[in-house]
């Protein structure tokens, strides 16, 4: 679902993420870990396609990004770990807005908005204006504009930040559906214990270079994902 290779990107004379590979399967969600300022966002958004990189391929869906960059776009979906939405509009109008650059049909806009609306609690919120949002309430929205048109492929950044602890359990199940359906979800979090219980697979990226990646039971051992990448961390360069 996701081929990354050789991917470099850098910035002036810094290596934001230097040679980097990795593989997502349909039906996996991989965990992407590392300190601040480590690569995974630059990695994400080279993925999606908003950042250009300098040497290297990403196939989503076997096609390239840099050659098929509006035909990869359908296929996925991207949240940023703040996201930015047009706060004058309202809820629905907004979601509607994205259903229209998916060219979702009527029915299909109305059936997805209306399930994850209500598995989010926000139904209730839509006709109100983003503005008036708090910033949970907006992650929800985000959440529900990156779902509505089905896409083979997630990409989320920090996808918890800001969610109660009901809305983030209820975000995992969504993560699993979609994958048990043969969607995958490439995503980077702080929050290690969720990591470790949610991903199929996992790596850590240090200075954006790869140290481990693997299926998490086997990257942890009979340890933890906390201590093993506190060690890797620390051990690693």
């Amino acid at each position: 679902m996701l081929k990354i290779e050789n991917l470099t990107k850098t910035y002036g004379t810094k290596t934001a993420v230097d040679n980097l590979s990795l593989e997502i399967n349909s039906g996996e969600i991989y965990g992407f870990i590392g300190h601040n300022g480590a690569g995974k966002t630059t990695t994400i958004k080279a993925c999606c396609g908003i950042l250009a990189f300098d040497s290297g391929e990403i196939y989503i869906d076997g096609l390239s990004i840099k050659e098929n960059p509006v035909e990869c776009k359908k296929r996925i979906a991207y949240i940023p770990d703040n996201p930015d939405l047009y706060e004058f509009m309202s809820g629905m109008k907004y979601l509607n807005f994205i259903a229209d650059v998916y060219e979702l049909s009527k029915a299909d806009r109305e059936r997805e908005i209306n399930k994850y609306a209500g598995i989010l609690g926000l139904a209730d919120e839509l006709h109100n204006p983003i503005s008036s949002y708090s910033h949970g309430m907006k992650q929800k929205l985000a959440l529900i504009s990156a779902l509505i048109h089905n896409p083979k492929l997630m990409f989320l950044d920090e996808p918890f930040v800001g969610l109660d602890p009901m809305a983030a359990h209820l975000l995992k199940g969504i993560m699993r559906e979609k994958c048990n359906a043969g969607g995958a979800i490439f995503f980077s979090t702080h929050v290690l214990e969720v990591a470790e219980k949610l991903c199929d697979k996992v790596a850590i990226i240090k200075e954006g270079k790869l140290v481990i990646a693997g299926n998490t039971a086997e990257v942890i051992g009979e340890s933890s994902l906390e201590s093993v990448f506190l060690e890797l961390s620390e051990n690693k360069a």
